[in-house]
């Protein structure tokens, strides 16, 4: 049986080439959006992948959402949460609304998904929940400090929900990609990330959104059924800088 994988913010950038990753492996895939209607479009259209939107920082539209997901695909087997956003800011001059808007997408959404998903999976015996973090949650990064302190509860959330259901064939663990060629960093000035971000990065690169989704791939299949609570840090080396 064909199982079921949804990855939140799954359209653009990391997100898209884990939906794609997902379906190339055999998956069943959904993938949720939350604002980007043109680019959701052609995704699907580029892709046969269904997209869904909703907010991922909303409980009721994340249940929602996920009962459309299951009543058209089945139960979701694989939960993939990547979906996040940044509001940057030294923290002396961050407004709540800053704060919160992070806060609440970032990591609430990891409450908001998994809660959708974990009772089903427990009943089933089989789980795969797999959060994308970051290396800010990691080392923290000047001017994100809401973004920083979410995605390091996203760590600290996966070591617990990973506690709790390991012996329930269920896996939960965290992926932190350091810099990775998306959209948003191709927006970084050329002098700025020749000078100042690739000289921290051994491998003297950038990561590539396809070398994140395929860990995930690897994390989601019954071959890392033995990993659970893990951190997996793909960064090029640069967290040991």
């Amino acid at each position: 049986m064909t199982r079921v994988a949804l990855v939140t913010g799954g359209t653009r950038g990391i997100g898209a080439a884990i939906s794609k990753a997902l379906k190339a492996a055999g998956y069943k895939v959904a993938a949720s959006y939350a604002g980007n209607d043109s680019a959701a479009e052609k995704f699907k259209n580029e892709t046969g992948i269904p997209v869904y939107k909703w907010d991922v920082s909303s409980f009721d539209a994340c249940a929602e959402g996920v009962k459309k997901v299951e009543a058209e695909l089945g139960p979701v087997d694989v939960l993939v949460n990547n979906a996040g956003i940044t509001r940057d800011g030294a923290f002396h001059k961050m407004t709540l609304e800053q704060w919160n808007a992070v806060i609440n997408t970032n990591l609430g959404s990891l409450f908001n998904m998994t809660r959708q998903v974990i009772e089903g999976m427990r009943n089933r015996k089989f789980g795969r929940v797999i959060n994308i973090s970051s290396i800010n949650g990691q080392k923290g990064q000047f001017g994100q400090v809401n973004y920083s302190a979410a995605k390091a509860g996203d760590i600290g959330f996966t070591k617990a929900l990973a506690l709790e259901n390991a012996r329930g064939g269920i896996t939960v663990n965290a992926i932190c990609p350091g810099y990775i060629n998306t959209e948003m960093v191709q927006a970084v000035p050329k002098d700025v990330l020749e000078k100042a971000i690739l000289p921290l990065i051994p491998c003297n690169r950038l990561g590539e959104a396809e070398e994140i989704a395929r860990a995930v791939v690897f994390l989601a299949g019954d071959d890392a059924g033995y990993i659970t609570g893990s951190t997996l840090t793909i960064n090029g080396g640069q967290y040991m800088v």
